[in-house]
């Protein structure tokens, strides 16, 4: 089953990008990270996955249901987590989890508490009392406490210590393991490189790629390290070049017999040509045709 579809779905904000014709597919029980910098267009397609905004033009539906028109039945089986959310500061961290429980007609407590004591959260304490992160972790058991079939997580570390931020994504592979569609969205690379199974890089408002993570991390882009000297400035394909006392540093997207040939002319004591990591691969996606440096 397409637990989200879209096809052509575009939003605009007047003259303004918003996103434009986002085409993906995430399978029932994928581990599927959304990739981009702040502005990229996550969090608009996000809201309008959940319904929360209008397209301006094509489809989309999550869990089998028109987005436009079933909302509220999508959103009784997600559990979505905003980037930043915001909570009544008179009330306590368990009087937010109950209404959030109660709102779905449901009873969380035994869930709830369970998040709480590994989040290590102390649901008697005010919502204006808790610091950012604390906050954030209200958010985590609102969006996972009543255990839904789809989790949709906008940037859901940000707050989080090292700690914290372990045994969330702990819990998620406990989740997923057990069945559950999880769409991450992110723009910290190593959280999509250890915990996703696919993943799609939007880049202004447009989805630039989308594939398995091995396979996006093993592009035809190479790391080339070159201890010695060598004339590469009149060679095509090279980006993120740097140098130190090591030698040169590059990515590099061309023909491996140019480079061998450009390099054979130097004088080159060692050299070594390694995959890059995603994020590198991220770089080279976001530097290339003009695009943007992030």
């Amino acid at each position: 089953m397409d637990v989200i579809k879209t096809n052509q779905l575009t939003k605009r904000y007047g003259s303004a990008r918003g996103i434009e014709q986002i085409s993906m597919t995430v399978e029932e029980g994928e581990f599927f990270g959304f990739i981009g910098p702040n502005g990229a267009g996550k969090s608009t397609t996000i809201r309008t996955l959940l319904g929360l905004i209008r397209p301006t033009s094509g489809t989309a539906s999550v869990l089998g249901m028109n987005v436009e028109t079933e909302k509220e039945k999508i959103l009784a089986q997600t559990g979505y987590l905003p980037s930043e959310a915001v909570f009544y500061s008179g009330m306590k961290v368990k009087e937010v989890l109950k209404l959030s429980a109660d709102l779905r007609k449901q009873n969380c407590s035994e869930e709830s508490q369970r998040l709480c004591q590994r989040l290590q959260l102390d649901s008697s304490r005010k919502i204006n009392e808790l610091s950012f992160g604390n906050r954030k972790k209200v958010a985590i058991v609102c969006a996972l406490q009543h255990n839904p079939r789809l989790l949709i997580l906008d940037e859901p570390t940000s707050g989080l210590d090292p700690f914290m931020q372990k045994e969330f994504f702990e819990i998620l592979r406990e989740r997923n393991s057990k069945g559950t569609t999880i769409f991450l969205s992110s723009h910290i690379l190593s959280e999509i490189q250890r915990n996703c199974t696919k993943a799609a890089i939007i880049r202004e408002g447009k989805i630039i790629a989308c594939d398995q993570v091995e396979k996006l991390a093993k592009s035809s882009t190479k790391r080339i390290r070159i201890h010695g000297t060598a004339d590469i400035s009149g060679l095509s394909g090279v980006q993120d070049l740097h140098s130190d006392s090591d030698g040169l540093h590059f990515l590099y997207g061309g023909e491996m017999s140019v480079l061998l040939s450009v390099l054979s002319q130097g004088k080159i004591q060692d050299l070594s040509i390694t995959e890059p990591d995603l994020e590198e691969v991220f770089l080279h996606y976001y530097t290339e045709e003009g695009g943007i440096r992030s």
